[in-house]
């Protein structure tokens, strides 16, 4: 006989399990190995004769109950095939941890492309899925998504573009949107009175400005200034020509004493808060060269993206970046999720693995009404998941708790702000 997975008392939904010595998912270790062996041979296409990745298992003999299956969408072959593994894993992990021996997730290879994703999701189907986990980016979200919706089967894939969500569609990343309400929030808190992006062309940029004027407007505040400038412009040149409009105009003396006096800009008109929408050494470049022309930070405060996190200790040696702000996910939450993944796998898992244990955690409990039974999500309830809390909302996005960092020289950012959860519907 193959050893159970330990089957704990029901408990709401949302709520994180106990990391009591019975819970913790170590103590079945031999269960887990066995588990994960599987999922090591799991980078080639499966056939369904090749057995589901089951959270338990029964004797040989005996008639195995009928499960309900989740298809995990995944590159496991290719250039991203390492990463495919690393999410599969965290699936993997996830169904332990939640406990569901009525659940399968059962893994299908989209080869990193649309097409692929598009035959992950037919097959998918064609063997009853009832819930589909991925895939991983926005063009391979495309490609299954119509397959899916025909299907009537909901789908929570990884990326973090909003166009393909909704209609059955899920996105788990975080959007640029989310990020820049948390900045929004963040700054009218601390009485900033007007905002401004500075970012390089293109949908991001768009996707980044169209939220601020949203957001500024609905929380009382000044028009946001939006400084964008072609995606292969020098850093240092796009600061000079933004530092000459943040800059107010020199007096002007009047020759005509009949003249009247200029307009002066009002003190309360001057930005606060300054996002900058560039990473790595493009973002240390912009910000020295915003310093170099005069602008002086402080008061004037700068900020980032959440792509700063990976990044941060550098970020934090431009002299003009120290004190810099950032959103990201609940840094406490994702440590011990990474420690758990270190203590099952051996490794340290990439940070997108963390998307795949929370897609995994909500399709096990959207499945414990058994193989026939729709899947039922749990819109609009709070989720506990590697990166935090987040509600899936009806929309077809996800919100998420975001916490906020603030650069620091030479180390890791500190946190300013902890992590909140936006409130349903924002």
């Amino acid at each position: 006989m193959k050893p159970q997975p330990p089957r704990p008392r029901r408990r709401p939904f949302g709520n994180s399990p106990s990391r009591s010595p019975f819970w913790s998912p170590f103590r079945h270790l031999p269960l887990l190995a066995a588990v994960l062996a599987l999922g090591a041979c799991a980078a080639q296409p499966r056939s369904p004769a090749a057995g589901p990745y089951a959270a338990g298992a029964t004797a040989p003999n005996a008639p195995e109950p009928p499960r309900a299956r989740v298809a995990l969408l995944l590159p496991l072959s290719g250039s991203q095939a390492p990463l495919g593994q690393a999410m599969l894993n965290a699936a993997t992990l996830a169904l332990f941890e939640q406990a569901s021996p009525g659940v399968d997730f059962v893994p299908h290879d989209t080869r990193g492309s649309a097409a692929g994703a598009a035959e992950a999701a037919r097959a998918a189907v064609s063997e009853g899925a009832r819930v589909m986990v991925g895939p991983l980016t926005s063009g391979e979200t495309g490609g299954a998504a119509a397959v899916s919706r025909a299907a009537s089967i909901p789908m929570l894939a990884f990326t973090n573009d909003a166009n393909v969500a909704g209609n059955g569609v899920w996105t788990l990343g975080v959007t640029p949107a989310q990020q820049v309400r948390r900045l929004v929030s963040a700054a009218t808190t601390a009485g900033v009175r007007r905002i401004g992006l500075a970012a390089p062309n293109g949908a991001y940029a768009q996707q980044l400005a169209a939220t601020l004027r949203t957001a500024s407007q609905e929380a009382g505040l000044l028009p946001p200034l939006i400084s964008t400038y072609p995606a292969g412009a020098l850093p240092a040149m796009a600061a000079k020509d933004l530092a000459a409009r943040l800059k107010p105009p020199a007096p002007v003396v009047a020759t005509d004493p009949a003249a009247p006096p200029p307009v002066a800009v009002p003190e309360a008109d001057a930005i606060g808060l300054l996002i900058l929408a560039e990473g790595g050494s493009r973002a240390r470049q912009f910000a020295a060269a915003l310093a170099e022309a005069g602008v002086v930070v402080p008061p004037l405060r700068l900020a980032g993206t959440a792509l700063w996190a990976q990044d941060a200790a550098t970020l934090g040696q431009e002299p003009a970046l120290a004190g810099a702000v950032f959103p990201g996910p609940d840094n406490t939450a994702h440590e011990q999720f990474n420690s758990r993944y270190r203590q099952a796998f051996g490794d340290t898992p990439p940070r997108l693995a963390a998307v795949a244990y929370d897609a995994a955690t909500v399709a096990a409990r959207a499945t414990q009404g058994g193989p026939n039974a729709p899947a039922t999500l749990p819109i609009g309830e709070i989720v506990l998941g590697a990166d935090g809390g987040l509600r899936l909302s009806p929309d077809g996005q996800t919100q998420r708790a975001l916490a906020l960092y603030a650069l620091q020289p030479g180390g890791e950012p500190r946190v300013v702000e902890p992590a909140t959860l936006p409130e349903a519907g924002l």
